[in-house]
């Protein structure tokens, strides 16, 4: 292999915006091709971007030699399907959220990574960002004390007459917590030390579509830490952390995108001696951060920031929230 690692777009999705200019500027990246299952929106979606290639689907795209990794930003339903395909032709893969939305298909996905000898991660970008990293650290090192409390939301306003969004499509796999509830479920998970809870009770409210627009849960881990996470459609924007310990507390003003605007990110650290610390971040953009954490598992035989026994943790929770909303009952993990 050389020195850089070639990604592929698997589909056109406006979401790869994101991920464009950030394997452009990293130097040991390139991008070189996109997929669609049109031909002419393919070469279209190509020349607009600059992207020497184009496939006309994506099983052209997969059976491309010239590629090492795809980035697999297709609805909810299909990450599965195309994942395990990419490992299968020997892709490394980058998914979006959720990687998959059953543990019949973690497995299976699970399983593919291994046969095919690749690196399979899931998409979390703000985990990869030093903030996140930061309040993990302070946490371990017990700056905070033991930790009590987890207030986690992530909620935007979708209008209900945008039935064609993706995000409201029952058989793609749509709803507000599959969409934006991972952020917040992951990050109780991963701040708790990277083990689902133990406990989950849910609730919800289900769109005309048939799929949560909105979704708050309660997660109770054994260590005693309780999350109150929430996530939605039906709402302005809106997004923070807060994490609690008995000695001090963190504010995470911009959890999700941290130094993504080019400023600054920060948080906010409250000790019980009222004492207060602002702790900032330089503009470092997380979706770079995740393309560069690709090139070490790829190149460098690191392993994932996000690895899929964490993404299996993450999984737990998420399949609880669900199961305890429609049930109305604690699900017990």
């Amino acid at each position: 292999m050389s020195d850089k690692i070639r990604w592929a777009l698997l589909t056109t999705a406006k979401i790869n915006n994101a991920l464009i200019d950030p394997i452009r500027q990293s130097e040991r990246s390139e991008l070189v091709a996109v997929g669609s299952r049109n031909l002419e929106r393919a070469q279209a979606y190509a020349q607009e971007k600059g992207i020497p290639k184009a496939h006309g689907s994506y099983e052209e795209l997969l059976a491309d030699p010239d590629i090492d990794v795809i980035y697999n930003a297709l609805p909810n339903g299909l990450h599965c399907e195309w994942t395990i395909k990419a490992a299968e032709a020997g892709k490394h893969v980058l998914c979006e959220k959720p990687l998959v939305i059953s543990m019949e298909e973690f497995d299976q996905v699970e399983s593919a990574a291994v046969d095919g000898g690749v690196t399979i991660f899931e998409a979390f970008m703000y985990l990869h960002h030093p903030q996140t990293r930061k309040v993990r650290e302070m946490i371990d090192e017990g700056q905070l004390g033991q930790i009590q409390l987890i207030n986690s939301w992530f909620n935007f306003y979708l209008p209900p007459e945008n039935a064609a969004n993706v995000r409201l499509q029952s058989n793609l796999e749509g709803g507000a917590a599959w969409d934006v509830g991972v952020y917040p479920n992951s990050m109780a998970v991963f701040m708790t030390g990277g083990h689902a809870p133990s406990e989950v009770w849910a609730d919800q409210i289900v769109g005309e579509s048939k799929v949560d627009v909105a979704m708050r849960a309660q997660l109770k881990f054994r260590s005693g830490t309780v999350a109150q996470v929430s996530s939605g459609f039906r709402t302005a924007f809106r997004e923070a952390v807060y994490i609690v310990g008995d000695k001090g507390t963190i504010n995470i003003i911009e959890p999700w995108k941290p130094g993504l605007e080019g400023q600054e990110s920060r948080i906010i650290l409250s000790t019980i001696d009222d004492k207060e610390e602002t702790i900032t971040f330089p503009a470092v953009n997380p979706y770079l951060c995740e393309v560069q954490a690709m090139e070490a598992c790829v190149l460098d035989g690191a392993e994932p920031v996000v690895p899929l026994s964490l993404s299996r943790e993450f999984l737990k929770s998420m399949l609880a929230t669900y199961q305890s909303a429609a049930s109305g009952q604690v699900v017990k993990l």
